[in-house]
This record gives C-alpha cells, sequence and structure tokens, in this order.
C-alpha cells in the first residue's frame, strides 16, 4: 500500500512539475487526484474491515459535496478563465479535504498527511490551472474538512452533531446544523 501511495504522490508532482507551461495538463491531473484521499479511505476502511468507517466516509463525502453544489448554483460565481458560473466553492478541493479529513481523523497522521499533500496539490492546481481563485479553493477545502470533522468519529458522536442539505418551506435550499456542546 505505501509503494502504491508513493507511486500517486510521484506521478502527480512529476506531471504538474513537469508540464508546468500547461495549465490543461495540471487541470487534468487535479481531476484524477481529487479522487485520491477519498480512494484512499475507501480502500484502507475496508482493507481492515472497518464497515463503519466506511460508513463515516460516505455520509462525509455525500454531504460536504452536497452543500458544495447547494452553494455552487445558488452563488452562481463565474470562474478566473470564464468557463462556467459555477465557480464557488471548488468541489475539487471539498472532495480531497473531504477524503484527506476522514484519514487523519479516523487513521492518524500516517494517512492523514499523504491525504493532505495531494489534497494541497489539488488545491495548487486548481488555481494554477485558473478554474478557481483562492476563496473558491479555501471555502471547497473548509467545507470538506469541516465535514470529516463532524462525520468521522470521535467528533461526531461526543457532541451529536449534524449537518445535511435541506429545502426551506419557500422552495429555496439550505443547510440544516445542530451540535451538543
Amino acid at each position: 500500500m505505501k509503494r502504491i501511495l508513493l507511486f500517486i504522490l510521484v506521478a502527480i508532482f512529476f506531471v504538474g512539475n513537469s508540464c508546468a507551461q500547461s495549465r490543461r495538463i495540471v487541470d487534468l491531473s487535479t481531476d484524477v487526484a481529487m479522487f485520491v484521499p477519498v480512494a484512499m479511505g475507501a480502500g484502507v476502511s475496508l482493507c481492515r474491515g472497518d464497515y463503519e468507517g466506511l460508513a463515516e466516509l460516505g455520509k462525509t463525502v455525500a454531504v460536504s459535496t452536497a452543500v458544495t453544489y447547494i452553494l455552487k448554483y445558488s452563488v452562481k460565481k463565474s470562474r478566473p478563465d470564464g468557463s462556467g458560473l459555477d465557480a464557488f466553492p471548488s468541489n475539487h478541493n471539498n472532495f480531497s479535504f473531504a477524503g484527506a479529513t476522514f484519514l487523519m481523523k479516523r487513521y492518524g497522521w500516517k494517512w492523514g498527511v499523504p491525504a493532505y499533500v495531494v489534497s494541497g496539490y489539488v488545491a495548487w492546481g486548481r488555481i494554477y490551472a485558473q478554474k478557481h481563485d483562492i476563496w473558491d479553493v479555501l471555502a471547497g477545502a473548509a467545507i470538506g474538512v469541516g465535514s470529516g470533522l463532524l462525520f468521522t468519529t470521535p467528533f461526531a458522536k461526543k457532541h451529536d452533531a449534524t449537518l445535511m442539505p435541506t429545502v426551506m418551506p419557500d422552495g429555496g435550499c439550505g443547510v440544516y446544523f445542530s451540535m451538543s456542546l
């Protein structure tokens, strides 16, 4: 498993550094790299027979992605390259940081640090490829980290935390959050 992780990290940084002239290659590499932390989380959970952890990862990713898309289609912020009105927040960073936070919180820094390195590359790459600005990236990362902290044991159980997308009576979209202190 360590060799696979090392190969993925080297490949991502090699592609990013050797083709620094091409924003398109960096854009494509972040399209792939965004899935690495979540795939690592699922793989570690399955290999350890940790089905509770796998369920926590699923909840983390599902809720953070739902929150991201609610914001994305409510805010309608233009991308720096002009390719669309769905820049804020960055789903690539949401997804990547949700997986990294799950790994760090559930299995420790041994798994979390490499996942955060990949997530850092995704954040840099989205800005370099001109798909997002710093605020888009930070918001996406914050949603992913927040969701990972909320739904990954022990935080969520200790504070009886709940976060979920909701539809308001007037038809608008929102986010419901509750927590015991």
